[in-house]
């Protein structure tokens, strides 16, 4: 190979090593996944009777404490994507907060073992209070980060230039993973904890949440470990703000190629120039006389990665009512399957483990739709998913409009016959129908997020942005705490018995229909919002970003003797496949 082609092999930051990554080392990622959700997802359905029974809490006040506990845990996922994409790789961030995980479950099992370590009657302060909030906070702060950093991990196994649709796929088994531990733990661990003992359950989270740790650090040896971008994502978007307003004043050039690149033969990636946004096109404007600097001047793809993340805000605020729905269904929903029959002959089903319908049915149509729709759409659509991702997203967002007034007519019935004969309450499996239809709108919506904020991403923030789908999930939860308060706040002024619509512990008493009935028609207008960005968002092409795999050669370099070679434009040649070339 000739001097002057100045390939550095040193720089593919990517290359993909023998016997490493694929589904082998996704597996343990599975195995993971699943313990983890076992208990998690068991217990913070059925959390809100631990508050209620073992705390004290009111109605209004286990259920919001529950959402905010979710919120909470979601929010700080962004921690551990930012980590993990600074100054950690995935794996170590995820060892740091899967540990807190692990010591919040162990905290949570004592407290609930012993008496004296819970509070009596609606007095929750001094040591207990303190036991109680370091508990929860730990937990939220370690799942949080773990899953911060986690799905990214799992997906950076994979080469999605060598094999179309493979991210995709492993989202979709990523998810029947996690809904497969969900459905043991809310039918095994809820049984447990309701009628064996709470500490038993939060024991048993924590057996399972250790052993799946286990499990994915005897994966290291299999794991593509990608290192830190070296400038912090959120430095990058700051020195393009910076810089953009530094240059405002200075004149944009008619042709984008004049705005400011670097060489070729750098490692960065590169991604082409867009016309949306303009105005920060103006970190890539030189200034005459001036010296170049990462705060005064930006390359064109720094500033595109700005506009990607800037396109993606939309999308994330349209998904945030459906997360809200789905809150009613782990808080909610719950309590009204305590007031009704939940007998299967003479086995009496607990009112958590309710939710193990959607769990089930997505057992059964995640590899359905893996294995048979998105083969059959693709031959169709020609795209690697089958759909799109947003597509996805928009099927989930109809389907939670569905769920949220099927639930208002279940409350009605329920409502209506409970005042009608206390004694003879309707059976629990009317709940169903909107658990059911919420578990296919979550399949839809959670993998198509998780998908599409990976893909989307520049390559030095795919952490933090797969964690915008659980940014999306805990502004959720949190508005839905806020709802609940602010409904409450209107309607105990304007109604007139002087009570809002979800004051109290009898749901007989309270209006819980007419707030599904609120959701239902705020997510029919989330709706329309969401489908005027879905249109909007441009889809960042794979052809316009050369990658750290992809080693450019100035047009003197031989092309006889280098193989794997493609016509990349009229003055460079693309290396392709580097890592299985040698001299």
């Amino acid at each position: 190979m000739e001097e002057g082609t100045k390939l550095e092999y040193n720089s593919v930051r990517n290359c993909k090593m023998k016997g490493k990554g694929g589904f082998r080392a996704s597996s343990f990622i599975y195995g993971f996944v699943g313990l983890d959700n076992i208990g998690f997802v068991a217990n913070m359905v059925s959390m809100v009777l631990y508050l209620s029974f073992k705390m004290h809490f009111d109605l209004s006040g286990s259920a919001n404490t529950v959402t905010n506990l979710l919120g909470s845990t979601y929010l700080l996922s962004i921690i551990g994507g930012f980590i993990s994409d600074t100054y950690l790789n995935r794996f170590n961030t995820i060892i740091i907060f899967g540990t807190a995980e692990i010591l919040a479950w162990a905290l949570m099992t004592i407290q609930a073992r012993y008496s004296f370590l819970q509070p009596k009657a609606n007095s929750l302060e001094g040591g207990i209070a303190v036991l109680f909030y370091v508990s929860v906070c730990l937990l939220a702060l370690g799942t949080g980060g773990v899953r911060g950093a986690l799905p990214a991990l799992g997906a950076d196994q994979f080469d999605e230039n060598n094999s179309k649709g493979a991210v995709g796929k492993y989202f979709n088994w990523l998810l029947l993973s996690s809904v497969s531990g969900s459905a043991i733990g809310v039918t095994i661990i809820v049984w447990i904890s309701t009628s064996k003992g709470w500490w038993m359950g939060f024991l048993i989270s924590f057996a399972t949440t250790f052993l799946g740790f286990i499990i994915f650090i005897f994966g290291k040896p299999f794991y593509q470990l990608q290192l830190p971008a070296q400038t912090p994502p959120l430095t990058r978007i700051l020195q393009v703000i910076v810089a953009a307003i530094r240059n405002r004043k200075l004149q944009l050039p008619d042709n984008p190629e004049q705005l400011y690149e670097k060489d070729s033969d750098s490692s960065d990636p590169k991604i082409a120039h867009t016309n949306q946004f303009r105005c920060l096109d103006k970190a890539a404007v030189v200034p005459k006389s001036v010296e170049i600097t990462e705060w005064r001047v930006c390359t064109v793809s720094k500033v595109e990665e700005v506009k990607i993340v800037t396109r993606m805000l939309p999308i994330i605020g349209s998904t945030i009512i459906m997360n809200t729905c789905l809150a009613q269904l782990q808080t909610f929903s719950v309590q009204q399957g305590y007031r009704m029959n939940r007998h299967f002959g003479s086995f009496e089903v607990p009112a958590p483990s309710v939710p193990v319908i959607p769990l089930l049915f997505m057992c059964i149509l995640i590899p359905i739709y893996d294995l048979l729709f998105v083969p059959f759409a693709r031959k169709i659509t020609n795209h690697p998913s089958g759909i799109t991702q947003l597509q996805r997203v928009g099927v989930g967002l109809v389907l939670s409009i569905i769920s949220m007034g099927i639930a208002a007519l279940v409350e009605i019935k329920r409502k209506n016959q409970s005042l009608k004969n206390p004694l003879q309450p309707i059976h629990v499996f009317w709940l169903s129908f909107q658990y059911a239809i919420f578990g296919i709108a979550d399949m839809f919506t959670l993998v198509g997020m998780l998908e599409f904020f990976y893909k989307e991403a520049p390559i030095g923030m795919r952490s933090l942005s797969t964690s915008f789908t659980w940014i999306s999930l805990s502004f959720g939860y949190f508005l839905s705490s806020a709802f609940v308060d602010i409904i409450n706040s209107v309607t105990k002024r304007v109604s007139s018995s002087k009570k809002g619509w979800l004051d109290g512990q009898d749901l007989d008493q309270n209006n819980l229909q007419l707030f599904y009935w609120f959701l239902a028609i705020l997510s029919c207008l989330n709706f329309i919002n969401y489908i005027y960005w879905a249109c909007w968002y441009k889809y960042k092409s794979d052809d316009h970003q050369t990658s750290a795999n992809d080693i450019v050669l100035p047009k003197s370099a031989s092309v006889s003797r280098v193989p794997f070679l493609k016509v990349d434009h009229e003055n460079d040649v693309t290396l392709q496949g580097l890592e299985d070339h040698k001299n």
